[in-house]
């Protein structure tokens, strides 16, 4: 009887502790008294996050989150979750997530130690190798071919500073144009403002398979850089991101990652029925089977 009592009462202090430490969590705590939760969600990053128009998201990592929305509720025992999706950009992504704006990102934004000051980043399902997109009659096959060229990218990314460190740009003078997202960095691809648009290369090649004419449009080149796109969420928030990386590891451990790969990455998606064509890299695969934070830095050590 004794056993009995003593057990009980330790399942009840475990049950508090856990129940405490989500109280603790300022996320999981507005989480839970609003009912809501905001996640950051790009338009034109396909086939990652983006619009599918009619004020609606979905994409690799949005699905993603969802499912590790749908762990955390039910973690703290909610009926229902209601999502609201707030658009962000390159630029304001990182001040919106500190100022609460939104309560996760899920884009594609690579975690690096600048970042890191400021937000906190869950343990990464994509890795990234960024390259160079041009037109194919253009002639350009590397980074040596850039010289007075103008070259794209989008405007509060790090592309263009990972081209200019490149070991093969010494030398290689060429001039920056800037969209305000991935989509208008494309356009100036495609109308000829730039020669070419430096960028992850899920990004490069969700939007040339959803343009006019995708033959029209190649990647060329050295990889300017392998990187970690994680999901972001507030730094001064641990237990959340302890609630977001316990559901990565749950969906990992499912085997849905190489499902949700199929899905985005080699199979028609909405809303044109596309095929991005990206296989799934050695990197992407072992950030899977080694579950991590670790920042882009670490990726560059030889």
């Amino acid at each position: 009887m004794k056993y009995t009592i003593l057990r009980a009462s330790a399942f009840t202090f475990l049950a508090l502790l856990f129940t405490n430490s989500f109280a603790a969590s300022p996320t999981l705590d507005k989480v839970k008294s609003s009912g809501a939760i905001t996640m950051g969600v790009r338009e034109s990053s396909i086939p990652m996050s983006y619009t599918t128009g009619d004020s609606r998201f979905d994409g690799y990592h949005v699905e993603i989150c969802r499912m590790i929305l749908g762990d955390i509720k039910d973690k703290l025992g909610m009926g229902t979750l209601r999502i609201n999706y707030q658009p962000v950009t390159s630029q304001n992504r990182v001040p919106l997530m500190q100022n609460g704006t939104i309560d996760i990102e899920c884009g594609t934004t690579t975690n690096n130690t600048a970042r890191a000051k400021d937000v906190g980043f869950a343990n990464t399902l994509y890795v990234e190798e960024v390259r160079i997109a041009v037109k194919a009659n253009s002639g350009i096959n590397s980074i040596s071919q850039l010289a007075g060229k103008k070259v794209a990218t989008t405007t509060g990314t790090t592309s263009v500073q990972l081209l200019r460190k490149h070991e093969k740009a010494n030398g290689v003078n060429f001039d920056e144009v800037f969209g305000k997202d991935h989509a208008d960095s494309f356009l100036l691809l495609e109308s000829g403002r730039a020669d070419a648009f430096v960028m992850d290369g899920s990004i490069l090649a969700g939007n040339i398979a959803n343009s006019k004419n995708p033959k029209d449009y190649k990647i060329v080149g050295e990889v300017l850089s392998t990187e970690p796109i994680a999901i972001m969420v507030r730094k001064d928030d641990p237990e959340f991101k302890a609630a977001v990386n316990d559901a990565i590891a749950k969906i990992v451990k499912n085997g849905n990652m190489p499902k949700l790969w199929n899905k985005w990455f080699l199979s028609p998606i909405p809303p044109k029925n596309i095929v991005v064509g990206l296989e799934l890299s050695p990197a992407t695969k072992n950030a899977w089977a080694n579950l991590n934070d670790k920042p882009a830095e670490d990726y560059q050590k030889k």
